[in-house]
């Protein structure tokens, strides 16, 4: 096993995930609202599609890229206006506090969780693209000799990803306690139309 390549695809899969973007988003409303398992899956279903995508960068499956990327109007398409249905949703939700009856999260419900952001994440397939180049600029794709060590590259892209998840949630989950239900009521509006803006500017870039 290649430690050193190991460890540089798990920077970059931290470098990849922090960025807080419309999934951060998504997935700190989720821990706030569902706790932290519900968080957790969620950011994994994120990891999960940047190491398909790293797969593809690193293992050169040019025909899988060039499909995606010639796809990617729908994709976005539909990614966009997934993205404005739940900034409607988190909108119109009351706090967990408010509830009349707060029911135990379903297996179905964490299932949702993860698959939701793996295709939101999936939807942007230009991210293909950025891989690429970023293991270009690095050199880290001449130094996959083949499948085993890209394999060892996207696993540590996927663990970073998932390290970066992890923390984020652990640290919404220990200050979720102390809110109250105005303000998670508050946060469910800020959410709700950060959700829906990036679904909008999504929509609208496909117009140009």
């Amino acid at each position: 096993m290649d430690v050193g390549l190991f460890w540089q695809g798990l920077v970059l899969g931290l470098a990849i995930a922090a960025p807080v973007g419309p999934i951060g988003v998504l997935t700190i409303r989720r821990t706030l609202v569902g706790g932290l398992l519900a968080g957790l899956l969620s950011g994994l279903g994120a990891a999960t599609a940047d190491a398909f995508y790293g797969s593809v960068a690193a293992l050169g499956l040019t025909a899988v890229s060039h499909f995606l990327v010639q796809q990617q109007l729908w994709l976005r398409l539909i990614g966009g206006l997934f993205l404005v249905y739940l900034g409607i949703k988190a909108m119109r939700e009351k706090p967990m506090a408010e509830s009349q009856a707060a029911l135990p999260v379903e297996t179905a419900d964490h299932l949702r969780a993860y698959t939701s952001t793996f295709f939101l994440t999936l939807s942007n397939p230009v991210t293909i693209l950025s891989f690429t180049a970023v293991f270009a600029g690095f050199g880290l794709g001449a130094q996959t000799t083949g499948s085993w060590s890209g394999l060892q590259l996207v696993g540590g892209v996927f663990l970073g990803s998932a390290l970066w998840w992890l923390t984020l949630c652990g640290v919404v989950t220990a200050v979720r306690t102390r809110l109250s239900s105005a303000i998670l009521r508050l946060i469910n509006l800020a959410s709700g139309l950060i959700l829906a803006g990036f679904g909008l500017a999504l929509l609208i870039s496909l117009l140009r």
